[in-house]
C-alpha cells in the first residue's frame, strides 16, 4: 500500500492507498517542534487503530510547503516504516507542463492539485486550493500549468482582522443567512465570507478570460472549500482529497524509476 503525506501549514493529511482506492484518511496538525519518534507514535497508533501493521506500507509519497518539518517526516519514514519517501521536487514526473518562469518556485501541493484536477477531472480547469493560503491554478486543454495566483486564506484573513483591530470579537467562520448583518459577528461573517464568494468568482471568471476558456471547469479543495463552493457561481467540482489524489497519480508515474 501506498502513503500520501501531505504536509501544509496547518496540517499534515495522510492518505493510504491500495492501488487507486484510498482506505484510510487521516489529520495531524502540522507541528514544528515534533520530533521523528513523536510523530512516528502517531502514525503507530493510527495503524493500530484500523489494525493494520506498518509494514503493509511499501510505499511513501510526500508533498510539503514547510521545509523545517521535511527532516523530521523523512526520519520518521526511514525508522518507523523502514522506507525513504519519495518526495515532489524537481527531476519527479509529473505529466504536466509546468510554465512557470521558474518551475522550482511552484510549490509542490500546487503540483499535486494540478496532477490530480488535470486527471481526474480533464482540462482546461482551474485548480483552488482553500488552505492557510487560497491558491489558484490554470491548466489549459492539453494539461499544461499555465500560472496562476495567491491570496491569504480565510481563516488567516479573520485573524488578521480580529488581532489588527482593537474592539472587533473573534467569530466563527459560518455563512450568515444575510448579507446585511444586524449584530457585529454577523457583520463581520457576512463581510469575510460573501466577500470572499465574490473574490473568488471573479478571479475564476478573469482566468477563464484570460485563458479563453469559458468552459474551464473550476475544482475547489481544502478545509473551507465547501463553504465558499456552497455560494459560488463559478465552483463546479468539491473534493477535498485532490492533494492526495494527485500524490498518488505522481507515485504512479515514477514508481519504476
Amino acid at each position: 500500500m501506498l502513503l500520501a503525506l501531505d504536509i501544509g501549514n496547518t496540517n499534515i493529511k495522510a492518505g493510504l492507498f491500495d492501488g487507486d482506492r484510498l482506505m484510510h484518511y487521516w489529520r495531524l496538525s502540522t507541528t514544528r517542534t515534533y520530533t521523528s519518534d513523536e510523530m512516528g507514535v502517531f502514525f503507530m497508533n493510527l495503524f493500530a487503530h484500523e489494525k493494520l501493521p506498518l509494514k503493509s506500507v511499501d510505499g511513501i509519497i510526500l508533498s510539503s510547503v514547510v521545509p523545517t518539518v521535511n527532516f523530521t517526516v523523512e526520519h520518521m519514514c526511514r525508522e518507523y516504516f523502514g522506507l525513504t519517501p519519495m518526495t515532489v521536487a524537481p527531476g519527479v514526473k509529473t505529466g504536466i507542463d509546468i510554465r512557470y518562469e521558474n518551475p522550482r518556485e511552484l510549490g509542490s501541493d500546487r503540483i499535486c492539485n494540478a496532477v490530480g484536477a488535470y486527471s481526474i477531472y480533464g482540462g482546461p480547469c482551474i485548480c483552488i486550493d482553500f488552505g492557510t493560503a487560497t491558491s489558484f491554478g490554470a491548466l489549459d486543454a492539453s494539461g499544461a500549468f499555465l500560472g496562476g495566483c495567491i491570496c491569504p486564506g480565510l481563516k488567516l484573513a479573520s485573524e488578521a482582522l480580529v488581532s489588527g483591530t482593537a474592539k472587533l470579537p473573534h467569530f466563527e467562520l459560518v455563512m450568515p443567512e444575510n448579507v446585511i448583518g444586524r449584530t457585529t459577528v454577523t457583520n463581520l461573517q457576512a463581510g469575510l465570507i460573501y466577500g470572499y464568494v465574490g473574490q473568488v468568482d471573479y478571479l475564476v471568471k478573469q482566468m477563464r478570460r484570460e485563458m479563453n476558456a469559458p468552459e474551464a471547469k473550476a475544482v475547489a479543495t481544502g478545509g473551507m472549500a465547501r463553504l465558499i463552493a456552497s455560494k459560488s457561481e463559478t465552483i463546479s467540482v468539491v473534493d477535498g482529497l485532490l492533494t492526495l489524489k494527485g500524490l498518488r497519480i505522481i507515485w504512479d508515474r515514477n514508481r519504476n524509476k
